[in-house]
């Protein structure tokens, strides 16, 4: 157990250092006068790294990470101009996609109804008086 807690640590030291490393390279790229695109250090680029980092931090359960990365995506794709098609009038379609293959591919979580109702005894022996 204390091997995989390790390990885990590990991975997710792994993984903030390979952030740390590009964001330091994009600075660098930056001050040496390269053209960095405008998008790639605004604020829903950084919403969007967020999200897919709490994501990767909590492995990917809960719903907050999900929101924060869809919400950085679409305000990221909307400011790339790469794209020659509107993409106001896809959103929706995207967003709707989005959360379908969340509700696919979440964990799974099932409960059991079919066990009995453990029978706890009552304690009679305090009183309110």
């Amino acid at each position: 157990m204390e091997t995989l807690i390790k390990k885990n640590h590990a991975d997710k030291q792994l993984g903030l250092g390979i952030l740390i490393v590009v964001i330091g390279s994009v600075f660098l790229l930056r001050n040496t006068g390269v053209d960095v695109p405008h998008w790639i250090l605004s604020w829903h680029t950084v919403m969007l790294g967020a999200g897919l980092w709490i994501g990767y931090r909590r492995n990917f359960t809960g719903g907050g990470w999900l929101a924060l990365t869809l919400i950085g995506a679409i305000f990221t794709l909307k400011d790339i101009t790469i794209f020659d098609f509107a993409l106001s009038k896809i959103t929706t379609a995207m967003f709707l996609i989005g959360v379908g293959l969340y509700v696919i591919f979440k964990p799974k979580t099932y409960k059991s109804f079919n066990q009995p109702f453990e029978k706890k005894p009552v304690d009679f022996t305090t009183t309110g008086s």
